[in-house]
């Protein structure tokens, strides 16, 4: 199948090159084409470049099935890729909610039984075929939201049988959804009521259990841990991602969220693909990601949702770094995937440009997935993954309008998956 669309106002964050990723002054740069076009062969982007070059007659002559798209006034941006979440859940958590406008903090839910563990209680007492069901609505809601690859976290299990159902879950989400999704192990999200005071007892079971279970099955491409203060300690982690290492599981960290841990250097020295959260750095974590490969992820809608600290993302990106941000989707701290709003959220509370926070949720989050070289941009030979906006005036109105549905049609793999109303 052959696919154009034509008549782009503006066809934005195209490449000639592909790039891993951008840091630095890069990330305020988003090239664009303006009256353009794009040409999609069967799941690839083929082509693209302005009107006037366009021979349609050249392109059809030999296409068993020929699909145009008239996208005069809208725009075209690659799909949204989102680094973290933790979608796979049961129920919801909004009573925490009312805690917290009471005035409770995270950690004090965490205390009382809620929090992670209350997610654990729920995610026990629910079937894996209603866990899918569940977790597919949610699927469905980021596919339309304009979310082309989702990383998926396990973690709500704290146990072998409910990690595994978990991560069983996103397996099947992975077969049977249009989405790209990878899936991370994070037995290490919080430590078991019944291992309150046994910690390094319950990292002996991620350990030795867990972690070889989870790779017999190849269920998972990541492992995480949740390195801060209150849950797992540097040498908790260090043991972990040894452990994970050895069974070809690369590392993704939480890490700086409530404190400054030493997430960010345990990461780094295990050559994490990110290190998440980020609301507590300074000089010597900056320093340390300044010399490695590793990503550096904000998570706007945690620290939104939780009233944190705001990751000082300027400072990192002045002192030349790559930023990527994520949504973090999850029951207790960031109740929505909607990328576009995390965007916004980017611009109004961490001062982010436009520019900046398209690179951020593209080609950068695409980087901290390990698929820069299939997603992330309009780059001849990348999966065309794409969405085509309503009318708008420019690319700056895009996260302007932080509550707008903005998105008229999603293109995923190369077909048309969901057409809004304008």
């Amino acid at each position: 199948m052959i696919l154009l669309i034509k008549n782009i106002k503006k066809l934005v964050q195209v490449e000639h090159k592909i790039r891993l990723k951008v840091s630095g002054k890069e990330m305020s740069v988003v090239d664009s084409i303006d009256n353009a076009y794009l040409l999609i062969h069967d799941n690839l982007i083929e082509d693209f470049g302005e009107m006037k070059n366009l021979n349609i007659s050249e392109i059809s002559k030999d296409a068993k099935k020929f699909i145009q798209i008239d996208a005069s006034g809208k725009m075209v941006f690659p799909s949204f890729i989102d680094s973290h979440t933790h979608l796979v859940y049961a129920g919801s958590r909004e009573m925490e909610y009312i805690d917290k406008i009471k005035g409770l903090s995270y950690s004090e839910i965490a205390k009382r039984g809620g929090g992670i563990l209350n997610s654990a209680k729920l995610l026990h007492q629910t079937s894996e075929e209603e866990l899918y069901q569940q977790s597919l609505k949610r699927v469905n809601e980021i596919i339309r939201q304009g979310t082309g690859a989702v990383e998926i976290k396990s973690g709500y299990g704290l146990n072998a049988d409910d990690e595994l159902k978990m991560l069983r879950v996103i397996k099947r989400l992975k077969h049977t959804t249009p989405l790209q999704i990878k899936a991370t192990f994070l037995g290490a999200h919080s430590v078991p009521e019944e291992y309150r005071n046994k910690r390094s007892d319950y990292v002996d079971c991620v350990i030795n259990e867990m972690i070889p279970m989870v790779a017999s099955e190849e269920l998972a491409d990541y492992i995480d841990v949740f390195c801060d203060k209150g849950f797992f300690t540097v040498h908790d982690t260090d043991r972990i991602l040894m452990a994970g290492m050895k069974f070809g599981l690369r590392a993704k960290i939480h890490a700086n969220e409530l404190a400054n841990s030493g997430g960010v250097q345990v990461g780094v020295k295990y050559n994490a693909l990110s290190v998440d959260h980020l609301e507590y750095i300074d000089k010597e974590e900056i320093e340390a990601l300044l010399s490695s490969d590793t990503m550096p992820t904000i998570l706007p809608g945690a620290a939104f949702f939780l009233g944190l600290e705001y990751s000082p993302a300027r400072k990192m990106i002045d002192a030349g770094l790559p930023i990527a941000i994520a949504s973090d989707f999850n029951p207790g701290s960031s109740p929505s995937g909607n990328m576009k709003f995390m965007q916004s959220l980017g611009c109004i509370n961490y001062k982010l440009l436009p520019e900046e926070v398209i690179n951020a949720t593209t080609i950068n989050t695409a980087y901290a997935m390990d698929l820069s070289e299939e997603l992330g941009s309009i780059a001849k030979g990348k999966i065309a993954n794409l969405f085509i906006t309503k009318e708008i005036p420019s690319i700056e109105f895009f996260p302007y309008s932080y509550a707008s549905d903005l998105i008229d049609m999603v293109i995923l793999n190369g077909e048309i998956v969901e057409t809004m109303n304008c």
